[in-house]
């Protein structure tokens, strides 16, 4: 399901609302049901706000009732898209990409509700290219636009150095992958076609650092 122009801080908000219900383990129960009160404290946010944002995708609650935890969790796995496999690369085989590898494999493997499989690395470094990591393979940059297209990679996160990111971006985008999450420290540009989430950890921590 599409609806255009939701804004990205709703966006956000629903990825909260999805977390909250799977953090409450309710496959356990198929009768829970949960108010917009309850589901917005837990999320951080108003009642006010949850029903709004629901509402624009549609009728999900009863009023006096709330809403039927394990439908309403299913709902928002459709408009997010993640009700289904989604097919994960990585270009940049440090310690980081290492790291976030090894973190979504084992999200993979131990929640049947992370649906984000790893299935590639990139990189340029000879002495990794050719091995794997706990079973995904290492392949050359060069390769990139062959190797999405046989493996569906849909989302494509990239953690090499500033100097070299928007080049490995650039090829990123020419192998067909329209959403990229950037780690490296750096502004990217993309087309207006592809989404681009970029996190900077270190300026995190200094925007932290002022409230100390």
């Amino acid at each position: 399901m599409r609806i255009p122009r939701v804004p990205n801080v709703v966006i956000r908000r629903l990825v909260l609302y999805l977390r909250t219900l799977v953090d409450m383990d309710i496959r356990s129960d198929e009768n829970l049901f949960i108010s917009s009160q309850e589901l917005g404290e837990r999320a951080g946010v108003t009642a006010a706000q949850v029903r709004k944002d629901l509402a624009l995708f549609g009728e999900f609650g009863k009023q006096g009732v709330g809403y039927h935890a394990l439908s309403l969790m299913r709902e928002l796995q459709a408009i997010l898209k993640v009700d289904r496999d989604i097919a994960v690369g990585l270009v940049g085989a440090g310690e980081l990409g290492m790291a976030m590898t090894r973190y979504n494999i084992r999200r993979y493997n131990q929640n049947p509700d992370y649906l984000f499989r790893m299935a590639a690395l990139f990189d340029i470094d000879p002495e990794k290219i050719g091995k794997d990591v706990e079973g995904v393979p290492i392949f050359p940059v060069q390769e990139m636009e062959e190797r999405v297209r046989e493996l569906n990679i849909q989302i494509m996160t990239i953690a090499v150095p500033a100097a070299v990111a928007q080049e490995i971006t650039d090829m990123v985008v020419r192998s067909g992958v329209k959403a990229i999450l950037n780690f490296a420290p750096i502004k990217l540009t993309v087309p207006s076609d592809v989404h681009l989430y970029s996190a900077d950890v270190s300026l995190d921590l200094q925007q932290l650092a002022y409230y100390l």
